[in-house]
């Protein structure tokens, strides 16, 4: 996708409004023009219009921000400002982000670029941004007070600094960051090599993303900023399932994943069907020689992984955390567990009360995949997803890795439910099943009755003598 194409289909340039006396010497009077996505889908890759070495990435419902060069320096602008996300088709979020989207655009450079960034602030308070695990100048860290001070309300500061290093990083603010974080403000920046590099080969398809949390109550709309770990709404790239796009792969290519977590808490990502190497971090490429296979990696708090297969197996492969509340949509975590609890005559007496009482969790939870119930306006169901074979019961951070064969190199699209081949699917046994032995003691009648006896109650003085 070329630079005018890039416009053409949905990004929006608009002028901003830009304070003077904030703008480093170092820069341009001329500020780059204000470039903004308006919708959650995913975007194919960007280039500037000329050959770049490397592969653009594909941000996972998301999108990368154009640049211009301006005497041989790549210029960049954010936007601070507060969003509105559709997290899901009738579940949109108020957060704060970049540019008109919460994750805010993926920046791509290449290493020893030159790159300045403006930063305009357009949110309700101060607000600076940290370019997380770049090796730059102390002043361009972006720690207001500590740094730099804070980007004023309706104010555009200018950071500038040398891309040193290959790799994969993130940016977000290190001002007010419970408040500014909790609501959504985060993007990915990736540094391509500039020559090719054994620790960072050439691949097919390139992908990222972040991991997102937020505490939203059914019904409204904004995040509760002072959730530190009972969240609700768990996503990647702040969208949740079954909104978030698959990763598209041709059969034999070589796939890379960037994983991002700027969450409260860590998230133990796993893929079915292929084994992957975590050939980087936010700390540099992995040394080859210290490399092994997985199927899960867990991403701590601050961290990024960057994994890497190739896509040899055919099919639809889950991809998701595997913490299994963060494959959920909303719910109640203080309802008690109903399992075995007997409803039979209770039901009736309840619903005199209470009409549109229904019964649930006494035999789990699976009924809930294929019950409709209404529930608030703007509230995310707590099991979603619909497969070739019904109810898939996911939702949160979960996607399909969809793996077929002889796609174009280009083609993201997707491709559809996977047909397996015949005889290759599990299936319903009909015959007789053997007669299998009733356990000892299975019958509740019979079983052994428990008895607890209080240490020292017999002969030893009672109560807790003797102990140390």
């Amino acid at each position: 996708m070329n630079r005018r194409d890039f416009f053409n289909k949905g990004l929006l340039g608009v002028a901003g409004a830009v304070s003077v006396a904030a703008v480093s010497r170092g820069a341009l009077a001329s500020v780059p023009e204000i470039v903004s996505k308006p919708d959650s889908s995913t975007a194919g890759p960007w280039s500037p219009g000329e050959a770049v070495p490397y592969r653009p990435v594909v941000t996972l419902n998301g999108w990368t921000l154009p640049y211009r060069v301006n005497d041989g320096v790549k210029e960049f602008h954010l936007v601070a400002e507060p969003v509105v996300r559709e997290m899901a088709p009738g579940f949109s979020v108020n957060m704060w982000g970049y540019n008109g989207q919460s994750p805010g655009p993926t920046i791509e450079v290449v290493e020893g670029d030159r790159v300045r960034l403006f930063v305009t602030n357009r949110l309700p308070e101060p607000t600076s941004i940290h370019w997380h695990g770049q090796r730059l100048p102390n002043g361009m860290d972006g720690v207001s007070g500590l740094n730099q001070k804070p980007i004023g309300v309706g104010k555009t500061f200018v950071y500038e600094f040398e891309a040193k290093r290959a790799g994969t990083f993130m940016y977000h603010p290190h001002a007010d960051e419970m408040t500014q974080m909790a609501m959504g403000m985060m993007g990915f920046w990736v540094t391509h090599p500039k020559a090719p590099a054994p620790a960072i080969p050439a691949v097919d398809r390139d992908y990222c993303f972040l991991l997102n949390a937020f505490d939203v109550e059914p019904g409204s709309k904004t995040p509760n900023i002072n959730t530190m770990l009972d969240f609700n709404i768990w996503g990647f790239n702040s969208t949740v399932y079954p909104a978030i796009s698959p990763l598209v792969a041709s059969l034999g290519d070589r796939v890379r994943v960037r994983v991002g977590n700027l969450t409260m808490t860590n998230h133990p990502i796993h893929i079915h069907g292929i084994e992957f190497e975590v050939t980087g971090t936010d700390g540099g490429p992995v040394p080859p020689s210290a490399r092994w296979p997985e199927v899960t990696t867990d991403i701590a708090v601050g961290q990024m992984r960057q994994i890497e297969f190739i896509a040899d197996e055919p099919g639809d492969w889950a991809m998701h955390c595997h913490k299994s509340h963060h494959t959920m949509g909303a719910m109640g975590h203080d309802v008690s567990t109903l399992i075995g609890l007997n409803h039979q005559g209770l039901v009736g007496r309840i619903q005199k009360l209470v009409p549109d009482y229904m019964v649930m969790g006494e035999r789990g939870m699976y009924d809930m995949k294929q019950m409709e119930m209404p529930l608030p306006l703007n509230t995310y169901p707590m099991m979603a997803g619909t497969g070739p074979y019904g109810p898939i019961g996911m939702g949160g951070m979960f996607t399909v890795l969809k793996v077929r064969e002889n796609l174009a190199p280009d083609d993201y699209n997707d491709p559809g439910w996977y047909q397996q081949p015949p005889n290759t699917q599990a299936y319903e046994w009909k015959g007789q099943l053997p007669q299998a032995p009733q356990a000892q003691g299975a019958d509740s009648g019979n079983a052994p009755v428990a008895s607890v006896k209080k240490p020292g109650t017999q002969g030893s003085g009672g109560g807790h003598q003797g102990h140390h």
